[in-house]
């Protein structure tokens, strides 16, 4: 697109002239409101949208100089519908910002004939009669779009089309809603890449090309679409209204979320990644990349690691749920219950060497992250899986399936865990300092086990060049870690023995062995007991023992 003019001179006032279709770049000042205007409007143009953006500071557009509720918008992404009078050729508008620093904008109008639906023509909701936002909010689970319903377009000078009289194929129900959305570059957090792409999501035919269309909605619906929350990345959603009846169609105001704040000190878009988390999950990274390669062979190390997991996981959940603490706080207590899980179960082993328990935590650690991957795909986005109670069946069936499958042959069950969860434990670990979206093969099931109202967002990410070096290293690494230890332990005993059972034939053999040294080594409550004698006879003090010289010679 080419950019606008300059500003320009008329009666004496300074203007910012726009043309029709093409976007122009600007910057806005706290005390200098901007008037802008629009001319030589076609007669056959019913209704314009004057659309402007801005990465994170807020402007406002106006009708008229002084802003009012029902004739002004502010935002970081705003537009306003200008119904054009018979004869009418010219348009003005103002904007302004309140903000300290200067802003940078991009705007744009668009002109729509008769014969297009009008995008929040038929509002009942918000402040401005006819309003073509796109209303955004975000936490950590999920990011909400709303927005007023359309109306049907019509001819300059006449009145528009009533909204809720009828139902019929003449009024607005038969009005379908397609919903956009197209991702940024990831880890672009830049004011250009933002105000570039946006001009990919302002008209129909771009939007189109570009975007993925995640859903139709019909008029029938609640005007409202819940998508999952991508802390950093930044996304553009939009809205494009279709007559089905007279193949026509308008675009509402894209509107833009990284899911974060610019503005906050503290856990800003810049610094995603808190200190607990980098140190939580490195360590779980190291930790992960020893089971990769010698899982097998540590037992008791992979059954802490996999105890780990399972106590941590749970104890997360529950403690978010229950209790209002920091998540520093959680992290940590989640490192201690998930440690006191994984000693619990390396202490069950050694005390009751109990196989097919312990691979059944294990196939169920693996069946896990199967499921998580199998509803990472669009799977996960059919409409029967927003029932809790389907979802939660049909997931816990597939994990309990690989631990089933796999009953026979447990070595590889074993070695199949630690090459993919141990590995998977790096992509954790990279994305606490880099946007990965593999990181949310396991994080949606999380936000859904911690937040109810999860359960209706899309789950779409990007998949991008990162993405695709990241799902190289991972497979890498678990087919390295694989290959190794089935190589290394052919011909091994499939499973250690009992540890108990050895302990005790060791303990048997030294009481009945005479010729063996530790045979005459004394049991242990004796030697901690002279132990203990020895300490607490170096700090007592020495007591005189009498005279010491001789009386006689």
């Amino acid at each position: 697109m080419q950019l606008g003019e300059r500003h320009t001179e008329n009666h004496g006032q300074s203007l910012l002239e726009f043309s029709m279709g093409t976007f122009r770049y600007f910057e806005l000042n706290r005390p200098f409101p901007e008037e802008a205007i629009l001319r030589h409007i076609s007669s056959n143009v019913t209704f314009l949208i004057f659309q402007i953006h801005s990465q994170y500071q807020n402007t406002t557009i106006s009708f008229s100089k002084t802003p009012l509720p029902n004739t002004s918008g502010t935002g970081t992404d705003k537009g306003l519908v200008f119904i054009l009078r018979p004869e009418q050729s010219m348009c003005t508008w103002y904007l302004e910002t309140l903000d300290a620093e200067p802003v940078q904008n991009v705007a744009i109008p668009l002109s729509y004939s008769g014969r297009d639906p009008i995008p929040g023509g038929c509002n009942l909701e918000f402040d401005l009669d006819i309003d073509p936002n796109i209303y955004l909010e975000y936490n950590f689970f999920e990011t909400t779009i709303k927005f007023a319903p359309a109306n049907l377009g019509y001819a300059r000078g006449t009145d528009p089309p009533p909204c809720d009289i009828g139902t019929g194929r003449d009024s607005r129900w038969r009005l379908q809603y397609d919903v956009y959305q197209y991702f940024l570059p990831e880890n672009d957090l830049t004011e250009e890449g933002l105000l570039q792409h946006l001009q990919r999501m302002a008209e129909v035919p771009q939007v189109v090309a570009n975007a993925i269309k995640v859903v139709t909605l019909t008029a029938n619906d609640k005007t409202s679409v819940s998508f999952s929350s991508l802390r950093g990345q930044g996304v553009i959603y939009n809205v494009i209204v279709w007559d089905p009846f007279l193949n026509t169609s308008a675009a509402y105001v894209p509107a833009h979320t990284y899911a974060c704040s610019f503005e906050e000190t503290e856990g800003n878009c810049s610094s995603l990644g808190r200190v607990s988390s980098k140190v939580f999950f490195t360590l779980f990274a190291l930790l992960g990349l020893f089971i990769c390669f010698f899982g097998h062979r540590f037992w008791k190390t992979e059954l802490f690691f996999i105890g780990f997991i399972f106590m941590g996981f749970f104890f997360y959940v529950l403690i978010t749920r229950l209790t209002p603490i920091k998540y520093d706080v959680r992290l940590i207590l989640t490192a201690i219950a998930g440690s006191v899980g994984g000693i619990f179960l390396v202490a069950a082993w050694w005390r009751f060497g109990i196989l097919l328990l312990c691979m059944l935590c294990v196939g169920l650690v693996l069946g896990f992250l199967v499921s998580s991957v199998t509803f990472f795909t669009p799977l996960g986005n059919l409409k029967i899986f927003r029932d809790d109670g389907v979802f939660w069946v049909t997931f816990s069936c597939i994990a309990v399936l690989i631990p089933v499958v796999f009953m026979g042959c447990l070595r590889i069950l074993n070695i199949l865990t630690c090459g993919f969860i141990g590995s998977y434990s790096v992509v954790l670990a990279v994305d606490s300092y880099l946007y990965t979206s593999l990181s949310y093969i396991t994080l949606n099931v999380l936000k859904r086990a911690l937040n109810t109202d999860f359960r209706g967002a899309f789950t779409n990410v990007p998949f991008q060049t990162n993405d695709f070096i990241i799902l190289a290293v991972w497979g890498m690494l678990a087919v390295s870690g694989i290959t190794l230890q089935i190589r290394r332990e052919r011909g091994q005993p499939i499973f250690p023995p009992h540890p108990y059972k050895l302990w005790k034939r060791e303990r048997e053999r030294r009481v009945t062995n005479i010729l063996d040294p530790s045979y005459h080594i004394p049991p242990l409550r004796e030697r901690l007991y002279g132990r203990l004698t020895q300490i607490k006879e170096f700090f007592q003090k020495e007591q005189p023992a009498g005279e010491r010289t001789p009386l006689l010679l």
